[in-house]
């Protein structure tokens, strides 16, 4: 029987992965006593050890420990699958228990380093330590005169060219520094190098442990810092400064970048330095108060270069008010995530996953956090040369160029997004195969994560096919010399219009974005463990309900739909409406905007369009009326309209819009004016008004140097006899004039009528 309760124990042991720790916290009993013992393991149990444990106790004792440790189990199981509730007791409580406990072990703190230096001055004395002075300056000094030489063969990597501020080239620009920044690393690498053989060489046993931690922290990784410093800010030459900053932000950045490496360097020495000396880290919990010296400097260091922290964020040029925005936020967010690094220090302490810290997760991330700047301007400057040059000429060209150009550093800013975020996890060792172990609300993260990177892939896809509609929508508008930001809405019969794929495109872009965005989102829901079937149903139940009760909307998009199939009318095309004239301004899923050429704008449904008639399609003739006086010679007249029409062809503005040459098409009809003689051009849609008001012009010249007149009409009044003229009275005379004046008005009346009948027909 104690057998089989020996091995179960064991077992149990060996399922629950107790630790010789928590071994020596397990109470026994005596079979001979009442008292209470302390087992003391050293090691973890052997199935020898068990047995002889259990033989100890009887058998109701050990059926007491295993009920205990059955309960322990059960109860951290239950731990392990309370999920959120589990995650927020160590997110608050558990990490807040992790700073009041080395606050009270405070006064342990001082004590405990004087008995770490007291075990070391014991142990090596006083001449031992200047001896292990002596010789440690002695192997810098030949580790440096290594480095020395090794500049002497490199020395070419230090060159820089003048080079000036505006204009620099990027690429020649990164060549220099990372040359330089390879040169100065390698020498570090040398100098270490050479300080670790030379020490193995000279340093007893003993003190070798102590060189080689203060050889690479002390002196190698703040040298690393300040070559990386130098990198990302050439404090020396700022025609090589990659990020926007002053000379004096330059150097300050780059010393306080040295002090933070001594800082977390002389944490490690330290901490090393103490358990080498008896005094383990958990004695007291110098680390926590390290980290908080770290973590509080850098903060501080935020808030104080706040103002240059924003100046390298936003950049020089081409600024945008969300890019601006963005600056000025970022070192808030700078602090913010310094203090969230350490709060969640604390969390990982809480769980006692002290493995995760090992590696200095935290540090990495706040590292990647100070690049941010860099990172952005990398982007900028990468996408200076690698967007396309710009297609074609004009305003929507250089839209369209610039739209392109701000796309790509979205779509690099995504990207990089994404490869930091999957970085950070890295760091935190949230990978597939350690998410389950981390023990930092290991599900919940992951899936914070996972979603980001979801709705960073949307994001990714939207900007892409953002760019390359937009990119079309600019070639088909360049290509007809549409511009709809700058279209001339001021004639009274519209001008050319947009292409069929440029109508088209914006209703085909909006859909795009419409569908990308809810089906990303629905992704990330889903993963994040919202069930989106109800979301699902609920649209479909939406659709049938506007199906049903909105069968006008599903009839304006139907007939939209083979409008455009029709290509009826295209955007910038002059259309009339029953009635209703303008300029289609914006089209939509289930109406059209017309500008009028005085200015109102006309929404008008799809379903309430019996006919449009276009009339910017392809080309446009417009005929003229001219009267002129009955004895005038039409031939002369058919000679000057020639004339005028071969002159107008050479204009340098408008002789491009011609399509026929304006003629003389004769004489229309004869009124009781004079003769009506017609001339007719045809030009481009939206030229014609241009045309009309030159050659108007010009036929007013050309009649006045031919001694032509226009006919303009006259009243006369017969009166049977002038006789007695002298002795008309007030009356008569205002009968007289009473009766010219109705005579005038109805030849005007007739005169607009005959306009208006010809102008249909000229239509």
């Amino acid at each position: 029987m104690r057998m089989i309760l020996a091995t179960a124990l064991l077992c149990l042991w060996a399922s629950l992965g107790v630790s010789p720790i928590h071994a020596q916290s397990l109470m026994s009993l005596d079979s001979g006593s009442s008292a209470e013992e302390t087992v003391d393991l050293d090691t973890p149990l052997t199935e020898s050890e068990a047995e002889a444990l259990v033989s100890r106790l009887s058998d109701g004792q050990v059926r007491d420990i295993l009920l205990e440790q059955l309960g322990t189990k059960a109860e951290n199981l239950a731990n392990d699958s309370g999920g959120v509730s589990d995650f927020f007791y160590h997110l608050t409580t558990g990490a807040a228990q992790s700073v009041i406990v080395p606050v009270q072990k405070l006064p342990l703190l001082v004590s405990g380093q004087s008995k770490a230096f007291s075990n070391f001055f014991d142990t090596f004395g006083v001449s031992g330590i200047l001896t292990f002075l002596g010789l440690f300056l002695g192997v810098i000094i030949v580790a440096l005169a290594a480095e020395f030489v090794f500049h002497q063969f490199t020395r070419k990597w230090h060159t820089m060219a003048d080079m000036p501020t505006e204009g620099k080239n990027l690429r020649q620009t990164l060549s220099v520094l990372f040359k330089r920044l390879c040169r100065d690393i390698l020498g570090v690498g040398v100098f270490i190098v050479a300080a670790a053989i030379l020490s193995r060489i000279v340093m007893p046993p003993d003190m070798l442990v102590y060189s080689s931690l203060i050889g690479p922290w002390l002196i190698g990784f703040p040298r690393i810092a300040w070559a990386i410093g130098r990198f990302v800010m050439a404090p020396d030459n700022p025609a090589y400064r990659l990020v926007n900053a002053t000379d004096q932000t330059a150097r300050a950045t780059v010393f306080h970048n040295v002090i933070l490496a001594l800082i977390i360097g002389g944490s490690q020495v330290i901490i090393q330095f103490n358990a080498l000396n008896g005094v383990p880290l958990g004695e007291t919990r110098l680390g926590f108060w390290l980290n908080g010296i770290v973590h509080l400097y850098l903060a501080i260091l935020i808030w104080r270069y706040r103002k240059p922290f924003y100046d390298m964020m936003r950049g020089k040029e081409d600024v945008t008010p969300m890019e601006d925005r963005v600056a000025r936020f970022f070192p808030f967010f700078g602090i913010a995530v310094t203090v969230g690094t350490w709060w969640v220090v604390n969390v990982v302490v809480s769980y006692g996953n002290f493995e995760l810290l090992r590696s200095a997760p935290h540090y990495k991330t706040m590292a990647l956090l100070m690049f941010a700047p860099l990172m952005d301007t990398t982007i900028r400057g990468l996408v200076s040369h690698l967007v396309p040059p710009m297609m074609g000429e004009g305003p929507v060209a250089e839209r369209a160029y610039h739209a392109t150009k701000r796309s790509y550093i979205r779509i690099g800013r995504v990207i990089v997004f994404g490869l930091v975020l999957i970085t950070v996890g890295q760091f935190w060792g949230m990978t597939p195969s350690s998410i389950a172990t981390a023990g930092i609300g290991a599900q919940l993260a992951a899936r914070l994560i996972e979603f980001m990177m979801i709705i960073s892939i949307g994001y990714l896809i939207y900007e892409i096919v953002s760019l390359y509609i937009n990119r079309k929508l600019a070639a088909e508008m360049t290509a007809a010399g549409y511009d709809p930001e700058n279209a001339d809405f001021g004639g009274d019969g519209g001008g050319t219009g947009g292409s069929r794929l440029s109508t088209v495109l914006p209703l085909v872009l909006a859909t795009s974005r419409v569908a990308i965005v809810v089906l990303f989102l629905l992704l990330g829901l889903s993963n994040i463990g919202v069930d989106t079937t109800p979301l699902l149903a609920g649209a479909g139940i939406v659709g049938l309900a506007i199906g049903f009760g909105a069968q006008k909307l599903v009839t304006d998009v139907v007939s939209g739909i083979f409008f455009l199939v029709d290509d009826a009318f295209r955007t910038g095309e002059y259309v009339e409406i029953e009635g209703t004239f303008g300029t289609v301004e914006k089209i939509s899923i289930r109406s059209m905007q017309l500008r009028h050429h005085k200015g109102p704008v006309h929404t008008i449904p799809y379903g309430e369009i019996p006919k449009i008639t276009n009339y910017s399609r392809d080309w446009v003739i417009m005929k003229l009326r001219f009267t002129v006086p009955f004895d005038t010679d039409p031939n002369k007249v058919k000679k000057i309209f020639k004339k005028i029409g071969a002159d107008m062809l050479d204009h340098p503005d408008l002789g491009q819009d011609f399509l026929q040459p304006f003629k003389s098409q004769g004489v229309l009809e004869i009124d009781d004016v004079g003769m009506v003689i017609r001339g007719k051009f045809m030009a481009k849609p939206g030229k014609q008004f241009m045309i009309r008001k030159e050659i108007f012009n010009r036929v007013s010249a050309a009649f006045g140097e031919n001694n032509i007149d226009f006919a303009r009409r006259e009243v006369r009044v017969a009166l049977p006899s002038m006789e007695g003229r002298e002795s008309l009275t007030e009356e008569d005379k205002a009968a007289i004039s009473a009766a010219a004046t109705s005579a005038a008005d109805a030849a005007q009346a007739e005169a607009a009528a005959a306009t208006a009948g010809g102008k249909q027909n000229d239509r």
